[in-house]
């Protein structure tokens, strides 16, 4: 079994379903957060990729879609080119019980409230993406100190979200 396989067993990830609502935006108003999901999977290392766009959020597509059973995880960058602002640079000033929502392509918003901040090293991925007794939404991103040879920050930051309900959007 390759790394790559061994990484999706050990996450749980199996097949989606066809027909279910696919999350196009992430809206977090309490830091401005309006960003559009891209879609991300594993590197051939097995770790979570990436957005693209340092102002959009990626949505691991291997796991749960925000609002189903499990944790669906959303990354996002900390920083953008030259240390300027990027999509989650002010994720460090959410708070427990701030509102989270996530819009499908049904115009379905899924609110989830804040219910813990963590810094992790590395190593973190069983508590981000491992629960699974309800719907979770965890949001990541880069914090610690840059380190230029690994071209990496040293720590995340993981925000762990609780569903609240699923409301209609009224096309705004």
């Amino acid at each position: 079994m390759s790394q790559l396989e061994e990484k999706k067993q050990t996450l749980g990830i199996g097949a989606q379903k066809r027909d279910q609502a696919l999350p196009i935006r992430l809206k977090i108003p309490s830091i401005n957060v309006d960003a559009s999901i891209e879609y991300v999977g594993l590197t051939l290392k097995g770790a979570m990729e990436v957005p693209k766009n340092v102002n959009d959020v990626g949505w691991f597509n291997l796991g749960p879609r925000p609002g189903e059973r499990g944790s669906a995880v959303i990354a996002g960058h900390f920083d953008g080119v030259n240390g300027g602002a990027a999509v989650f640079t002010h994720l460090d000033k959410l708070k427990v019980g701030d509102k989270l929502f996530v819009e499908d392509d049904k115009k379905i918003s899924t609110v989830f409230i804040v219910r813990e901040i963590r810094t992790f090293d590395p190593g973190y991925a069983d508590d981000v993406f491992g629960r699974s007794d309800s719907a979770h939404l965890n949001l990541v991103t880069c914090d610690g100190v840059w380190d230029g040879a690994k071209k990496s920050y040293t720590k995340r930051l993981v925000v762990f979200a609780d569903i609240e309900s699923n409301l209609f959007s009224s096309g705004q």
